[in-house]
């Protein structure tokens, strides 16, 4: 059987999204009053075009899903203790020890990577599942338990690793005090929206159209919005630091640089895991986006809540989604290419 030809939008989206990020920076450094009245869009620490843009993007892969097979994830305790013990033991220590050897010489760098660590991308990683071709339901089921454990546990982590790791490690302790309304806010916006609208139009026309028409005419019709909405999300996002990134360009390589070690090392040791311990690709490609993804959205809210706007802190959080977005889709090919070494028979 033939393979499926890719669109347009597919087949040149690595293209597009450099482009996207070439066109935000070009408009943030060229004309600062887009980044200004782009920064005038803001409620508390949340920028509404880019928390559109999110919760467009993230609609039509989570429309996908069926709900009513969530339940099967729980039937593979082995990969779902796997993929906590990479996402929430070994992910946050690994980018503490990235952060203590990169930025050592920047307590506010450091300390802001270290937060970045500290929580699993609950926004991204559905598309980025979805361009994989990975499992849906168990990428939103694993969502769903890395969003209660971030809103439960993420303060404790935080206060853990910034307040007495530091000090066995020779640095100094940083101040670190959110509230737990706070996080469950950001969790609320960036998940709890989209899902929950997605839960309702997929009912509703389960139970007036039906499931074929569902598959066979509405998902087609908004499967394109995903790459649009994300194109639109990666300009807004890079116009509002254009000009930051323009003037310090080797802060952002300072930065850069433990991000990616950090985005390879996670996505390859949990695809490598997860393959020994029996999972398929699809189910592969969930578990390794989850695990190799950051919540970036509640590190930018936190840095800004405890540090302040124009902290160091803030500076890594905002920094952190533009490394991410080009080093994660490098990482779509690159399952596409373990798909076809792993899993070819």
């Amino acid at each position: 059987m033939k393979a499926k030809r890719l669109g347009f939008l597919d087949r040149f989206l690595t293209l597009w999204i450099f482009l996207a990020m070439a066109v935000g920076v070009l408009l943030g450094y060229f004309i600062p009053a887009v980044s200004s009245f782009m920064d005038k869009l803001t409620y508390n620490t949340t920028n509404i075009p880019l928390a559109v843009g999110l919760i467009v993007m993230m609609y039509p892969p989570l429309v996908k899903v069926d709900f009513t097979k969530l339940h099967s994830i729980l039937k593979k305790p082995k990969l779902l203790s796997l993929s906590f013990f990479i996402t929430w033991i070994f992910g946050p220590f690994l980018m503490f020890l990235l952060a203590i050897t990169f930025l050592k010489d920047n307590p506010a760098y450091m300390s802001g990577l270290i937060i970045i660590g500290l929580a699993p991308c609950i926004a991204m990683v559905v598309v980025w599942n979805e361009l994989a071709q990975g499992n849906r339901e168990l990428v939103a089921g694993l969502i769903g338990i890395n969003s209660l454990l971030q809103v439960l546990f993420f303060s404790s982590y935080a206060y853990f690793y910034l307040k007495i790791m530091l000090p066995l490690f020779g640095f100094e302790s940083q101040v670190f005090d959110i509230a737990f309304s706070d996080i469950a806010l950001t969790v609320g916006i960036y998940l709890g929206i989209p899902f929950l609208l997605a839960v309702i139009s997929r009912t509703i026309i389960v139970k007036t159209k039906g499931i074929n028409w569902l598959n066979r005419k509405f998902i087609p019709a908004i499967s394109p919005i995903t790459l649009i909405a994300l194109l639109f999300t990666i300009i807004i996002m890079f116009s509002l630091k254009g000009a930051m990134i323009v003037s310090i360009p080797m802060d952002v390589f300072q930065v850069a640089i433990p991000l990616v070690i950090f985005f390879a090392i996670m996505f390859i040791l949990m695809f490598y895991l997860a393959k020994k311990s029996g999972a398929d690709y699809a189910e592969n490609v969930a578990l390794s986006f989850t695990a190799s993804g950051n919540n970036f959205e509640l590190a930018i809210a936190v840095s800004i809540g405890v540090f302040g706007i124009n902290s160091g802190q803030a500076f890594v959080g905002v920094i952190g989604p533009l490394v991410e977005v080009p080093a994660l889709i490098l990482m779509v090919r690159l399952a596409f290419w373990l798909k076809q070494k792993w899993y070819s028979n």
